[in-house]
């Protein structure tokens, strides 16, 4: 088992790390940005290093900087989180080359499977079926033009490297695919470091459907269920849960079957999230994978009682899957909220001090949060303050906590989408089950007119 491990991130998952740390008896390290000093992973940590000015880039995504502070405090491993270094296959490389365990899967898989068109051809060649489009990266706009012909529109372009909806852009019709082919680019390019994009066919009014696993070095690979994930916004995730409304039990074993069964065959390890849209008749087709912890991972623990963040560590430290989840057992219904800093009308970000904070509680609610009373949202990162997850022996009674939930949470000082998410939990299409990616679009359309 690992003595120490340094937790390269920050917010509500480094709390979370952390908490799971010190149930094994782990010793923690917290590295932090100048703008982040008084941050609560700081404060409850063993040991704590300064990595840099509050921009990301000069700090929690300054690979020497972490490296560093792993190698000064002695670490045995580095847990990365979601976001940041967690898929950057050349932190995890650079790990491996230190002699200090990456927490997730090998540099290798890493790299294979955030390369979009490299990871497509791996899990079709594994038995996942995926949507029709270029084989490898688009290089050139005639290559472009002919490959959407050949696959029909409407297509999506999508950066080789990306993820959270940049460097993607949908096309309806010939006439605006070579715009659309520069601007992808473009913004692939800023993004990620490359300007890669493919192109596949749009999948239309589609079900975001993700499979969670978890992968051992024995070989053996095992799913954890699946989660909805379709309410979003620009591609960006509101509201997850599981099970899904849309799929009924025999989609899901047999679904389930293959994502398993695929993934041993790739030789996955730790944890890992494989995605899929639904078409309208009911057909699921492989999106991408993301070798790391989800941000919706609450959903899975809370219906499952698996413990995820244990589970990769004691997964890196060696621990066979037999040992540490005897049978997955899945009960009842579970939704995530995700609480953001942002105007629930307009989605400008509201940074700020945070005023009063009062988190709801009772039966059947759990509250991830790194914010209290009178700190600091800053204006550096991600959005997000807290996730509000529910659970109940249904999908009517998760619904019915949730809504109790967001009407006593308390945040002042700064908006919040909590308005939002109470509007979206009482819209009678979403309590009935019938939405889409679109439903967000369609909700806020409805309410402007």
């Amino acid at each position: 088992m690992f003595r120490k491990i340094l937790i390269a991130n920050r917010g509500e998952i480094a709390l979370r790390i952390l908490h799971a740390a010190k149930e094994l008896g782990i010793r923690t390290v917290a590295v932090f940005s100048e703008a982040d000093r008084h941050a609560l992973h700081v404060r409850f940590a063993d040991e704590a290093v300064c990595i840099g000015p509050p921009r990301s880039a000069q700090s929690y995504l300054n690979i020497p900087a972490v490296i560093s502070a792993a190698e000064i405090t002695n670490v045995d491993a580095i847990h990365p989180g979601y976001g940041f270094l967690s898929e950057n296959a050349n932190f995890a490389e650079v790990c491996e080359a230190s002699h200090i365990r990456f927490i997730g899967p090998s540099s290798e898989m890493v790299r294979l499977m955030g390369e979009k068109d490299q990871a497509r051809r791996k899990v079709a060649e594994a038995g996942l079926p995926i949507i029709p489009g270029s084989d490898g990266a688009v290089p050139d706009e005639e290559s472009a033009r002919r490959v959407a012909d050949e696959i029909g529109y409407p297509v999506m372009i999508k950066a080789v490297e990306g993820g959270g909806g940049r460097g993607m852009r949908m096309v309806s019709i010939p006439d605006d695919l070579l715009n659309a082919y520069r601007t992808a680019r473009t913004e692939a390019e800023q993004a990620f470091g490359s300007p890669d994009v493919y192109i596949e066919r749009l999948i239309e009014h589609p079900r975001h459907i993700e499979f969670q696993v978890l992968g051992d070095h024995t070989g053996r690979v095992i799913h954890l269920g699946e989660r909805e994930c379709s309410i979003q916004r620009r591609h960006q995730k509101l509201i997850e849960e599981s099970a899904s409304p849309a799929l009924d039990p025999e989609t899901r074993e047999h679904l389930g079957a293959r994502v398993v069964e695929a993934l041993q065959k790739i030789g996955y390890t730790n944890a890992g999230t494989v995605e899929f849209l639904r078409d309208a008749k009911g057909e699921l087709y492989f999106i991408e994978m993301n070798t790391r912890l989800q941000v919706e991972h609450p959903v899975t623990e809370m219906r499952t009682g698996v413990d995820m963040v244990k589970a990769q560590i004691l997964i890196a430290a060696g621990v066979p899957l037999s040992d540490i989840i005897e049978q997955v057992e899945f009960r009842g219904h579970s939704i995530e909220c995700r609480i953001n800093a942002e105007d629930p009308e307009t989605f400008r970000p509201s940074p700020g001090r945070i005023t009063a904070f009062h988190p709801p509680g009772g039966p059947g609610v759990r509250v991830d949060t790194a914010a209290y009373a009178d700190s600091t949202i800053p204006p550096y990162y991600d959005s997000l303050i807290a996730k509000l997850i529910t659970h109940g022996r249904d999908r009517a009674e998760a619904i019915a906590r949730m809504r109790r939930a967001l009407e006593l949470f308390v945040i002042e000082g700064i908006r919040t989408t909590i308005p939002l998410h109470r509007r979206i939990l009482t819209d009678p299409d979403f309590v009935a089950g019938r939405f889409d990616t679109g439903f967000l679009d369609h909700l806020l359309t409805a309410a402007s007119e």
